[in-house]
């Protein structure tokens, strides 16, 4: 079987930035065993794979190179510029239907997509003290959780200069986000008006440490939105591509907006 592979550099404007993901685009799904066979060959971050069903909606699934995931942010962005751009040209609300987050919406604006997802607000929690260990560095401010551990620093430098022991981290219960206050690091490219900074770490789902993580700004902006005392925010992601996204809280939702830009197109053999 011959099917088409993308490969788009989400959340940048430029290549060589931002998170790469794979986009399959299918005419009926696969066995869930081939598309995760498939994600572990392309050993991106994620792999998005996506089923047109009528009426402007497409199924929608993502897998890591070791797992298949409930919600990921730049992949999704990365299918709705593949669609958009290449494949339904000219198409500026898609709707995406997915098994384990429900319906999701993408909206172009320009060279700017937004994405629809929801919020996943933090609650406080006790650090476990292998979440601690493995990230090493200072002590946090705050240790929140959510899907993933929220683990709050007071300084964007702070947050830059962690150097986690993955073996650790790969053996917590939860992904591990950190964050602290804006403004981004000196030498951080596009750092002006930056709200907050983050980095993810999910070693255990193959990905030791995320570019950009669209998904974990579910958790980041409702935590920003309410201790800035603000709606709409700018983030910058500190990985060594970098990224940044736009944001807004809009009630049990979140609007996640950024650019990307094609890498690769082709075939591959399955």
């Amino acid at each position: 079987m011959r099917l088409p592979l993308y490969q788009v550099d989400a959340f940048t404007d430029r290549v060589f930035a931002g998170n790469p993901a794979a986009v399959v685009p299918l005419p009926d799904w696969l066995p869930a065993a081939t598309m995760q066979a498939i994600a572990a060959e392309n050993n991106l971050s994620e792999t998005a794979f996506f089923v047109a069903e009528g009426d402007g909606v497409w199924g929608l699934r993502w897998f890591t190179p070791s797992v298949e995931v409930d919600l990921c942010g730049h992949a999704t962005l990365a299918t709705a510029h593949v669609i958009s751009t290449i494949l339904a040209p000219g198409t500026t609300d898609l709707r995406f239907r997915t098994q384990r987050a429900g319906e999701l919406r993408v909206t172009a604006a320009g060279d700017v997509l937004t994405l629809d997802f929801p919020a996943r607000p933090p609650h406080r929690v006790e650090a476990p003290e292998a979440l601690l260990r493995g990230l090493g560095g200072p002590a946090p401010q705050a240790v929140l959780a959510a899907r993933d551990y929220l683990v709050v620093y007071e300084t964007a430098e702070q947050v830059a200069g962690l150097a986690p022991d993955m073996a650790v981290v790969a053996g917590l219960d939860r992904m591990a986000i950190v964050t602290a206050p804006g403004p981004a690091p000196a030498g951080t490219d596009d750092r002006d008006g930056i709200d907050f900074v983050s980095r993810f770490f999910a070693p255990g789902r193959g990905i030791p440490e995320d570019p950009v993580t669209g998904s974990a700004h579910c958790t980041l902006i409702p935590y920003w939105a309410e201790r800035l005392g603000r709606t709409t925010l700018e983030a910058r992601q500190l990985s060594r591509r970098g990224g940044r996204l736009r944001c807004a809280l809009a009630g049990d939702r979140v609007r996640i907006g950024g650019r990307a830009v094609l890498y690769l197109d082709g075939h591959i053999h399955v």
